[in-house]
Protein backbone atom coordinates (compact mmCIF):
# COMPACT_ATOMS: atom_id res chain seq x y z
CA UNK A 1 0.00 0.00 0.00
CA UNK A 2 1.45 3.41 -0.95
CA UNK A 3 2.29 5.90 1.78
CA UNK A 4 0.04 8.98 2.09
CA UNK A 5 0.84 12.38 0.67
CA UNK A 6 1.90 14.81 3.42
CA UNK A 7 1.09 17.96 1.45
CA UNK A 8 0.14 18.95 -2.10
CA UNK A 9 2.67 18.73 -4.93
CA UNK A 10 4.77 21.91 -4.82
CA UNK A 11 4.51 24.37 -7.70
CA UNK A 12 8.22 24.82 -8.28
CA UNK A 13 10.66 23.51 -10.88
CA UNK A 14 12.85 22.25 -8.04
CA UNK A 15 12.12 19.15 -5.98
CA UNK A 16 11.06 19.73 -2.37
CA UNK A 17 12.46 17.41 0.24
CA UNK A 18 11.60 17.09 3.93
CA UNK A 19 14.61 15.75 5.81
CA UNK A 20 14.78 14.23 9.28
CA UNK A 21 18.01 15.22 11.02
CA UNK A 22 19.42 13.37 14.03
CA UNK A 23 22.69 13.42 15.96
CA UNK A 24 23.93 12.29 19.36
CA UNK A 25 27.69 12.81 19.05
CA UNK A 26 28.47 16.50 19.68
CA UNK A 27 24.97 17.11 18.29
CA UNK A 28 24.82 20.91 18.48
CA UNK A 29 28.02 21.28 16.45
CA UNK A 30 27.10 18.62 13.91
CA UNK A 31 23.57 19.99 13.43
CA UNK A 32 24.99 23.48 12.85
CA UNK A 33 27.52 22.09 10.35
CA UNK A 34 24.80 20.14 8.52
CA UNK A 35 22.65 23.28 8.28
CA UNK A 36 25.62 25.26 6.99
CA UNK A 37 26.36 22.67 4.29
CA UNK A 38 22.73 22.29 3.21
CA UNK A 39 22.24 26.08 3.18
CA UNK A 40 25.22 26.49 0.85
CA UNK A 41 24.55 23.52 -1.43
CA UNK A 42 20.73 23.42 -1.56
CA UNK A 43 17.94 25.91 -1.06
CA UNK A 44 17.08 25.68 2.64
CA UNK A 45 13.43 26.75 2.85
CA UNK A 46 12.73 26.19 6.54
CA UNK A 47 13.65 24.19 9.61
CA UNK A 48 11.89 23.04 12.75
CA UNK A 49 13.03 23.62 16.28
CA UNK A 50 15.48 21.08 17.62
CA UNK A 51 14.13 18.55 20.10
CA UNK A 52 15.96 16.14 22.41
CA UNK A 53 14.80 12.53 22.34
CA UNK A 54 15.80 9.29 24.02
CA UNK A 55 17.39 6.58 21.88
CA UNK A 56 15.23 4.00 20.14
CA UNK A 57 16.61 0.48 19.92
CA UNK A 58 20.14 0.48 21.32
CA UNK A 59 19.89 2.28 24.68
CA UNK A 60 23.53 2.57 25.83
CA UNK A 61 24.13 5.93 24.17
CA UNK A 62 23.41 9.64 24.68
CA UNK A 63 20.09 11.29 23.83
CA UNK A 64 19.54 12.56 20.29
CA UNK A 65 19.04 16.03 18.92
CA UNK A 66 16.35 15.79 16.21
CA UNK A 67 14.94 18.33 13.77
CA UNK A 68 13.30 18.53 10.34
CA UNK A 69 14.42 20.56 7.34
CA UNK A 70 12.68 21.56 4.14
CA UNK A 71 15.04 22.00 1.18
CA UNK A 72 14.74 22.36 -2.57
CA UNK A 73 17.09 20.68 -5.04
CA UNK A 74 17.52 20.02 -8.75
CA UNK A 75 18.70 16.46 -8.04
CA UNK A 76 16.36 13.48 -8.41
CA UNK A 77 15.49 11.54 -5.25
CA UNK A 78 18.07 8.79 -5.70
CA UNK A 79 20.89 11.26 -6.33
CA UNK A 80 19.75 13.45 -3.45
CA UNK A 81 19.70 10.45 -1.08
CA UNK A 82 23.28 9.70 -2.14
CA UNK A 83 24.15 13.37 -1.62
CA UNK A 84 22.76 13.26 1.95
CA UNK A 85 24.84 10.14 2.71
CA UNK A 86 27.85 12.09 1.46
CA UNK A 87 27.00 14.98 3.81
CA UNK A 88 26.81 12.47 6.69
CA UNK A 89 30.25 11.15 5.70
CA UNK A 90 31.67 14.68 5.54
CA UNK A 91 30.43 15.16 9.12
CA UNK A 92 32.27 12.05 10.32
CA UNK A 93 29.47 9.48 10.19
CA UNK A 94 30.72 5.97 10.92
CA UNK A 95 28.32 3.17 10.05
CA UNK A 96 29.04 0.49 12.61
CA UNK A 97 27.55 -2.89 13.49
CA UNK A 98 24.78 -1.32 15.62
CA UNK A 99 22.30 0.20 13.14
CA UNK A 100 20.62 2.34 15.82
CA UNK A 101 23.90 3.26 17.50
CA UNK A 102 25.53 6.65 18.08
CA UNK A 103 26.11 8.90 15.10
CA UNK A 104 27.48 12.32 14.26
CA UNK A 105 24.71 12.84 11.72
CA UNK A 106 21.73 11.03 10.27
CA UNK A 107 19.88 12.67 7.36
CA UNK A 108 16.85 10.81 6.00
CA UNK A 109 14.36 11.80 3.32
CA UNK A 110 10.87 11.81 4.90
CA UNK A 111 8.89 13.34 2.04
CA UNK A 112 9.69 14.03 -1.60
CA UNK A 113 7.60 16.62 -3.45
CA UNK A 114 4.96 16.25 -0.73
CA UNK A 115 4.77 12.46 -0.90
CA UNK A 116 5.68 10.53 2.24
CA UNK A 117 8.55 8.12 1.51
CA UNK A 118 9.67 7.15 5.02
CA UNK A 119 7.43 5.12 7.33
CA UNK A 120 9.43 6.46 10.26
CA UNK A 121 7.11 9.47 10.12
CA UNK A 122 4.17 7.21 10.95
CA UNK A 123 6.03 5.24 13.63
CA UNK A 124 8.43 7.54 15.47
CA UNK A 125 7.71 10.75 17.38
CA UNK A 126 11.31 11.93 16.88
CA UNK A 127 10.49 12.12 13.15
CA UNK A 128 6.81 13.13 13.23
CA UNK A 129 6.95 15.95 15.81
CA UNK A 130 9.60 18.07 14.03
CA UNK A 131 8.14 17.32 10.58
CA UNK A 132 4.63 18.34 11.66
CA UNK A 133 6.00 21.55 13.18
CA UNK A 134 7.88 22.29 9.95
CA UNK A 135 4.84 21.64 7.77
CA UNK A 136 2.62 23.84 9.95
CA UNK A 137 5.19 26.66 9.98
CA UNK A 138 5.45 26.61 6.18
CA UNK A 139 1.69 26.44 5.56
CA UNK A 140 1.72 22.83 4.41
CA UNK A 141 -0.97 20.55 5.78
CA UNK A 142 0.21 17.24 7.26
CA UNK A 143 -3.21 15.60 6.99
Amino acid sequence: MPLPRLYPQPTTSLHECVISLGSNIDPERHAAEALNILSRECELVSRSREIITTPVGYQEQPNFLNAALLVRTRLDMSDFRDYLKGVEDRLGRVRGPIKSGPRTMDLDIVAWDGELVDEGYLQQDYVRVPVDELLAATGRDSS
